[in-house]
């Protein structure tokens, strides 16, 4: 039986394109144990904050486990339950509309850490009542003053 890890993630940046900052919690049910990690890049977006959160969350985790994570990004959730990324390589990383698509480095990267971890992922509301995901936030905020 898998380990079962809880994350919550978050980017941002601002502007956007700008400063940006990541930020994960990892938490272990079984342990009753929490985790933070965050950082930070220049000259970078929203988008690819968001998906950094979610790769250095998954990279974090020591053997395969069950995930449960938890973004506030539409863009990163829907990726993977609308099957987006799946016809995004199927046409040869083209969006639907035939561009080519953003991020494909970080897309990429993900793919991978998905087939090395069974990820459950659920939307939140940014900004609303979830403890966990206004941490991130703060984290998000903190890693972009410290660049």
């Amino acid at each position: 039986m898998k380990p079962h890890v809880i994350i919550y993630t978050d980017g941002g940046a601002s502007p956007n394109p700008g400063k940006g900052g990541w930020a994960a919690i990892l938490y272990s049910p079984e342990h009753n144990k929490e985790r933070e990690i965050y950082g930070g890049e220049n000259d970078t977006t929203n988008n690819r904050m968001e998906l950094t959160a979610a790769i250095r969350a998954l990279e974090a985790l020591k053997v395969p486990c069950d995930v449960d994570l938890h973004t506030d990004s539409a863009y990163l959730q829907n990726a993977f339950v609308k099957r987006w990324l799946y016809n995004w390589k199927r046409k040869g990383w083209k969006t639907s509309t035939g561009g080519d698509v953003l991020n494909r480095d970080l897309w990429e990267r993900l793919d991978e850490l998905t087939k090395i971890h069974n990820v459950t992922w659920h939307w939140v509301k940014g900004h609303s009542d979830d403890d966990r995901n206004n941490r991130c936030d703060e984290l998000v905020h903190i890693a972009r003053d410290n660049l």
